[in-house]
């Protein structure tokens, strides 16, 4: 592996997009220079309006993931596809989908000698039938609640999974977590349901593991913890990770859950859940935003008790005013407490702890959410969080990682992506949201930066503030 010595770079930029194939080998690569190296990207439609507004397929930041096996090599991942939300006012609410059709899917990319970035493979997500998927909301299992409308104003009509209910894909994902295992198959999780689907090499569906024990497509026995299904619309598992030794996925919730409705509102209570793959057995940990809110987009482990977990905002540096929050955690779970329903010697410890089937634990009849919201107010709720603390309950222990803004002025509002190279050096993605942003009156934007340039994928390579192992 020829990577330069002579120098160390606290920061290495470069953008991503499309790009043909060809040029590296395995044990030939380097990262670019501190400039960076940008690479095309595909326009896939543009938008009849003033600006006409591109639309750029290249958008892989939701979650990024090294390849197991093959050096300088990295996959990224897509969502759901190119959408914006429609104006206030508009009834039924939804989300414009632009490009209704459009498959979520997974790029391989490789780094190559000269320090540049390559598109090797893309692999589309298939449903178990083998047909592409799209990234149109669930309506059965996992809906969201979102009308899916064309930018004319119109219904999407699609009928993608042929089950006679147009505008929804029951095997649709919009896709945030990715693992990659050296058999060759994939793990994604996402914010419908949310689900966490196991993928073959083809990205045809092989099972999945969601909430809702009535989905036969769940692999045997394995269900999500039922309250998972109250996530946030739009808000589900963000991240997505594994154990070192491959036997349990972790994932994170990108903000609180609406538990036991939306009256819980937001607040700084998120949850990381466990699966066991072998045996199905679940765990949940509580995690403690900084502020209600922020999203928690990433989680990576280091071991089977120690992660990474990418906390931000959706702010832009330079352009929006206040904090702005663009923050790596170090996270550990040995100490925190399992909130699980599968937890009884907790309960057995607690009498004011039940458990509800459909929203998990209760404390006097209340679920965790609803303590720490009905104990705080819209800037503090501490006293929650005491509440909590006093009957043994604590959540993950976290101290800062990196912190993008005070390193870098980092220029983009959702870092997303996080690959750990080394104990000395982070590679962190953003989503671009395929270049596009709303416009406030139900259409959309170019999405640029705060120098005025349209906004691209972006890997930089940064050192923490301490190793990492």
């Amino acid at each position: 592996m020829k990577i330069p010595t002579h120098r160390v770079f606290s920061i290495l930029a470069l953008s991503l997009g499309l790009a043909a194939c060809g040029g590296s080998d395995d044990d030939d690569f380097q990262f670019p220079g501190a400039t960076g190296a940008s690479l095309p990207y595909e326009v896939i439609g543009k938008v009849a309006n003033a600006e006409g507004t591109e639309l750029r397929n290249g958008s892989y930041g939701s979650s990024m993931a090294p390849h197991p096996t093959r050096q300088g090599y990295f996959y990224g991942l897509s969502d759901r596809g190119p959408n914006a939300a429609t104006e206030a006012g508009r009834t039924p609410s939804g989300i414009i989908f632009l490009a209704p059709s459009y498959t979520p899917r997974i790029g391989l990319f490789r780094l190559t000698s000269e320090g540049k970035i390559e598109l090797a493979e893309t692999i589309l997500l298939k449903d178990p039938k083998g047909r592409n998927i799209t990234g149109l909301p669930n309506k059965k299992f996992g809906g969201t609640g979102e009308t899916p409308y064309n930018l004319d104003g119109s219904v999407v009509s699609l009928d993608p999974d042929g089950d006679g209910v147009t505008g929804y894909d029951e095997s649709g994902l919009d896709s945030e977590g990715l693992v990659a295992l050296k058999d060759g198959t994939f793990w994604i999780s996402d914010e419908y349901g949310p689900h966490i689907v196991h993928f073959d090499a083809t990205g045809k569906e092989i099972e999945r593991i969601n909430p809702f024990a009535a989905d036969t497509r769940n692999k045997a026995g394995r269900v999500l913890p039922a309250e998972l299904s109250t996530r946030w619309p739009n808000r589900g598992m963000e991240g997505l990770t594994i154990t070192p030794d491959g036997k349990t996925l972790v994932g994170i919730m990108q903000s609180n859950l609406y538990n036991p409705t939306k009256a819980v509102g937001s607040i700084n209570l998120t949850r990381i859940v466990t699966v066991n793959i072998d045996t199905g057995a679940t765990a949940q940990y509580l995690y403690r935003q900084d502020a209600a809110g922020l999203a928690n987009s990433e989680i990576v482990a280091l071991s089977a008790t120690s992660f990474l977990v990418i906390e931000r905002d959706t702010k832009f540096f330079g352009i929006d005013t206040g904090t702005v929050r663009k923050n790596v955690y170090k996270v550990d779970l040995s100490r925190a407490t399992n909130v699980d329903k599968s937890n009884t010697a907790l309960r057995n410890a607690q009498a004011a702890l039940t458990v509800s089937p459909a929203n998990g634990l209760l404390v006097n009849g209340k679920t965790l959410e609803e303590v720490v919201k009905d104990a705080g107010n819209a800037n503090n709720f501490a006293a929650g969080w005491d509440q909590l603390a006093a009957l043994g309950i604590q959540p993950a222990a976290k101290t800062l990682a990196y912190d993008g803004i005070a390193s870098q002025k980092y220029p983009h509002d959702k870092m997303e992506g996080l690959w750990v190279i080394d104990a000395n050096r982070l590679g962190i993605i953003n989503d671009a949201d395929f270049m596009i942003a709303p416009d406030g009156a139900g259409g959309v934007k170019q999405k640029r930066l705060n120098d005025g340039k349209v906004e691209n994928n972006m890997l930089y390579v940064v050192k923490p503030l301490a190793p990492l192992f």
